[in-house]
């Protein structure tokens, strides 16, 4: 019922630039809001971005904001993450998920109900 499709991941180098997109269900484009979390090899799960489907304010973690820019559009039921200036620090799998009003803060991974599969960011120096 409930389905995220991340795509856009690949291999850049540093500087360079990626565009993430995370489709969504039906179900899941009703919910209240869509963030990006990535997660690195032995490394903790960690916020990126997150936005409303009905605001175009955003939240970014201090590591990527003025680098990266998520977004959406409603119409097709699916949320961006534009990542410029690309760091190797970037390199993780990066997901896309969705919470429900009331459900936490948008920085905390637990707050978040469904996950896509990942798609991996590899950024080399």
């Amino acid at each position: 019922q409930v389905q995220l499709v991340e795509s856009g991941g690949g291999l850049v180098q540093a500087g360079g630039s990626l565009r993430l997109s995370c489709v969504a269900s039906a179900r899941t484009f009703t919910t209240y809001r869509m963030g990006w979390f990535r997660q690195a090899p032995g490394k903790e799960r960690e916020f990126v971005a997150a936005i409303r489907w009905t605001s175009t304010f955003a939240n970014y973690a201090d590591s990527v904001k003025e680098r990266f820019t998520i977004s959406r559009d409603p119409a097709k039921r699916t949320v961006f993450l534009q990542m410029d200036s690309l760091i190797p620090e970037d390199t993780a799998v990066y997901y896309c998920a969705t919470a429900s009003v009331g459900s936490g803060s948008y920085y905390d991974p637990g707050s978040y109900n469904y996950w896509g599969q990942g798609t991996q960011v590899t950024v080399s120096s």
